[in-house]
């Protein structure tokens, strides 16, 4: 069994075969689809595949992209539903300095305010960090306590920052099609981390993994990221799915 920890299965990009890409990743072994939010133009999307399919679970938050001057109405909107309802994370939050550094401050204190929230109703948090884990530790580490506990999605730093993260002892990282791709250092890197820090993702539509490289990503392909895990590790691939299942069942307490 498989979970696939990130996923956007609820966009407009699966409206046509959502029915069959949801039975696809079922007859591949990933059992469960954790669905990070976006904004507040993807939360009604996000509440009716959750509602629609019981192997689907909601998480919520404000992803940094889609923060912009005002983003305290969309936080509040996003406080609202957190303290309403139950979800199984807070996602997908953090920093995005790649594409526009404009709403660098709003992205920071954004961040804050959901890690904050997360702590009160003692969710994990999924965090976005891209070009920007000097500033994303800062918060992490003015932050962190043993109620924080949560998942660097689609991880794209160096070994540094990897050893930064499990020093935390309380966060997974989030390995997703990338680590397939030819150019890719993260192989090299993973061979420095012990598999009890990983969780597989997709981050479907986007980053599929080759041979599918292009092409609109699904649950269905994490197998080919386990199967990269495998080749990196040497080791039997029960042993990775094994783990790696344990440990999405730990981190987002899927026990429950």
């Amino acid at each position: 069994m498989i979970i696939d920890t990130h996923s956007h299965i609820y966009l407009e990009q699966f409206d046509e075969d959502r029915d069959e890409v949801v039975e696809n990743a079922l007859s591949e072994g990933v059992n469960n689809i954790l669905l990070p939010n976006i904004d507040n133009e993807t939360i009604i999307r996000l509440h009716e595949v959750e509602k629609k399919y019981i192997n689907c679970f909601a998480m919520m938050g404000l992803h940094p992209t889609s923060i912009n001057e005002k983003y305290i109405n969309q936080l509040n909107e996003i406080e609202k539903w957190l303290f309403s309802r139950s979800y199984i994370g807070v996602g997908e939050i953090g920093i995005d300095l790649y594409w526009d550094k404009t709403f660098i401050k709003e992205q920071i204190e954004a961040f804050r305010q959901q890690i904050i929230w997360a702590k009160q109703l003692n969710l994990p948090i999924v965090i976005h960090c891209r070009d920007a884990f000097k500033e994303v530790f800062s918060v992490i580490d003015e932050l962190h306590d043993d109620k924080l506990k949560g998942v660097f999605h689609s991880f794209s730093g160096e070994l540094d920052d990897l050893l930064h993260i499990q020093h935390y002892q309380s966060f997974k990282i989030g390995i997703n099609g990338v680590v397939t791709f030819k150019k890719s250092n993260l192989p090299d890197i993973l061979k420095h981390v012990d598999p009890h820090f990983l969780v597989v993702e997709t981050d479907a539509p986007y980053l599929s993994p080759v041979p599918f490289r292009g092409k609109r990503n699904q649950p269905a392909y994490l197998n080919h990221i386990i199967n990269k895990l495998v080749e990196i590790y040497g080791v039997e691939k029960y042993s990775i799915e094994k783990v790696i299942y344990e440990n999405s069942i730990e981190i987002f307490d899927l026990k429950r």
